[in-house]
């Protein structure tokens, strides 16, 4: 079969925005593979989420349903996925690289004695052999490459916010129930304890206030966040962001930064303050809907793709942006 098969992920009874990004990545390799694109959501009720994802235009959505399957125990999901596989037949299977994804992949792979490729960031069929081109950062992030491997099924863990999300379909599509046999017996690690880990989640921001090296150190980043502040009266959710420079130089944590090795974002408005536009950084916040640069360096490359620039110090700048915020509040 050319079936493109994604693992869906649930969020409050729903299909997770990531999935629905993963169905309109799918939709584009069946089409061009000649075939379908489906969903397939596990756990312990999932009815409602492969109702909802009915509605997207899947070709098929399965649902695998078994009360062992309730949260994520890691061994139980694989042993599960790989029996779906063994009787569905994938061409492709696409996972989100979130923990999911990034758990089941590189076990899956192993299981199937396939190939896996990780965070991808394109994927297109390569027409002369139908096998699987995936495009990802490498070396850290300063560089781009197209890999091609052998194996069946074709998998790949892709980023988040690469896709736009599905939209809703004109009839709801068939749902397939799918019986797997697994038992406690299967379970080799045992999770003691699940710690939430309070991280900054850039991918959600309707506003991006961004540094970069140009801000020369790092308490510009409090003029930046008096900036965000005066922003966050208008604007439902204002985070700071940064470019790798920022990171290295410690002025910031990673979970801030925008780029191939930080979070792909595309926000309403995104504000580069000193940040100068490396293609790494570039490629990753492309997608924001106004782009406002602020740099005194007037060849950058991030004045080649903002609606607005100022070419002003930005010690001058943020102040007076604030002060005229604050009056039109």
């Amino acid at each position: 079969m050319n079936e493109v098969l994604i693992l869906g992920e649930v969020k409050d009874g729903s299909p997770d925005l990531r999935t629905l990004e993963l169905l309109s990545a799918g939709k584009k390799l069946s089409d061009a593979a000649g075939g379908g694109c489906s969903i397939l959501f596990m756990g312990d009720s999932v009815s409602g989420a492969a109702d909802k994802a009915a509605g997207y235009g899947p070709h098929k959505v399965y649902r695998v349903e078994h009360p062992l399957l309730k949260g994520f125990q890691p061994d139980l999901w694989l042993n599960a996925l790989a029996q779906v596989c063994s009787e569905i037949h994938p061409a492709v299977l696409l996972m989100s690289h979130s923990f999911v994804g990034m758990e089941l992949g590189p076990r899956l792979a192993c299981r199937l004695n396939s190939r896996l490729t990780t965070d991808c960031i394109d994927l297109a069929i390569d027409p002369e052999d139908g096998l699987l081109l995936r495009t990802k950062p490498v070396s850290g992030g300063n560089a781009i490459s197209v890999f091609k491997c052998p194996g069946d099924p074709q998998l790949a863990t892709v980023r988040g916010k690469v896709f736009a999300p599905a939209e809703p379909g004109d009839s709801p599509r068939e749902i397939v129930d799918i019986q797997t046999k697994i038992d406690p017996s299967m379970i080799r690690v045992e999770s003691m304890e699940t710690v939430k880990e309070e991280t900054v989640s850039l991918d959600k921001a309707n506003v991006v206030v961004a540094g970069g090296a140009g801000l020369g150190e790092a308490d510009g980043f409090e003029l930046l966040e008096e900036l965000a502040e005066a922003l966050r009266r208008s604007f439902r959710n204002v985070m700071i962001g940064c470019s790798r420079v920022a990171v290295d130089k410690g002025w910031i944590s990673s979970d801030h930064q925008v780029g191939l090795t930080g979070t792909m974002i595309s926000p309403d408005i995104y504000v580069a303050v000193g940040i100068s536009g490396a293609i790494q950084h570039l490629v990753c916040m492309i997608h924001s809907k106004k782009i406002i640069a602020i740099n005194t360096d007037t060849g950058c490359n991030m004045f080649k793709v903002a609606d607005y620039g100022i070419v002003e110090d930005y010690e001058d700048i943020v102040p007076a942006l604030v002060e005229k915020l604050e009056e039109l509040s």
